[in-house]
């Protein structure tokens, strides 16, 4: 990019390096003259105050008097001859309204934004533009169309910050000759149709659906190689299988429950009944 003094000498509008001519230094003197003349009261019409974040562009019977604006401070402005315009350098806000994007999926979305510029060289903005912020408060408008209007609408709900830089880069090379330079551009909201909302969160919930039904079906393999492991350790030691067992009954024991099932194996309550029949035969043969 080129600098603001080189941009100002080879594309400025209205300056002229040529002398005044015959008439325009008898004119000169002439206002001179008069300030003379009128003086002290003059000085105070002549003597203009240009603030810290101000610049003034002095034009000399019609002609921008140098490539460089004047100020801050106290600037000299001669009566009759000279015109001076007043160009805030601070940062402007511009806020761009909601704009109706026909998106590359043929979606027709709304996006509104904000740009954040500053005048760099008063005299480009003077005599380059008729009316520099009007001029880019349009461009940016355009600018996010035509940009949004190449992507999908996934691009725009996931890509903001790239499609806001690429807004940026277009509309700084744009406003180089006004002597604006965009700071920044942000794009605030993406509004979309209710019906087009209400089928995307239907799609996403069926794909949160899909994952989580998926999910559980990995935990239930994964359960089933760990029960089938456990099973065979369990089945080469008894001693661990009744281990695990009363830790369950001092699991459930210790919840306060009022009923406690005790189930037993089959074998050992086969056991306990076969002594007991051998305990009838032996008291009927004694009687």
């Amino acid at each position: 990019m080129d600098s603001p003094e080189k941009l100002d000498k080879n594309s400025l509008v209205g300056i002229n390096k040529n002398r005044l001519g015959v008439c325009g230094w008898i004119l000169f003197f002439l206002s001179l003259l008069l300030m003379l003349i009128t003086f002290p009261i003059s000085i105070w019409m002549c003597l203009k105050i240009i603030k810290e974040y101000e610049r003034a562009v002095v034009f000399r019977l019609g002609r921008i008097q140098a490539d460089k604006a004047k100020g801050p401070g106290l600037i000299l402005v001669l009566p009759c001859i000279d015109v001076f315009v007043k160009v805030d350098l601070r940062t402007v806000t511009c806020n761009i309204p909601p704009q109706e994007i026909l998106t590359r999926d043929s979606v027709t979305t709304q996006v509104d934004g904000v740009v954040y510029y500053r005048i760099y060289s008063a005299v480009s903005a003077v005599a380059n533009v008729n009316d520099v912020h009007q001029a880019t408060f349009l461009l940016a408008q355009t600018t996010l169309r035509n940009v949004l209007g190449t992507q999908t609408l996934s691009q725009i709900l996931s890509g903001r910050e790239e499609i806001a830089h690429s807004i940026q880069t277009l509309l700084d090379d744009a406003t180089e000759l006004w002597g604006i330079r965009v700071a920044r551009v942000e794009i605030k909201d993406v509004r979309i149709p209710v019906q087009l909302q209400r089928s995307m969160a239907a799609e996403a919930e069926a794909t949160r659906e899909a994952r989580a039904k998926v999910l559980a079906a990995e935990g239930e393999m994964n359960a089933s190689k760990s029960l089938k492991s456990a099973s065979m350790v369990l089945a080469e030691s008894p001693i661990a299988l009744q281990l695990r067992y009363l830790q369950t009954l001092t699991t459930v024991a210790t919840e306060k429950n009022s009923t406690i099932v005790f189930p037993l194996p089959m074998n050992m309550l086969e056991g306990i009944g076969g002594i007991s029949y051998d305990n009838k035969k032996v008291d009927n043969k004694k009687t």
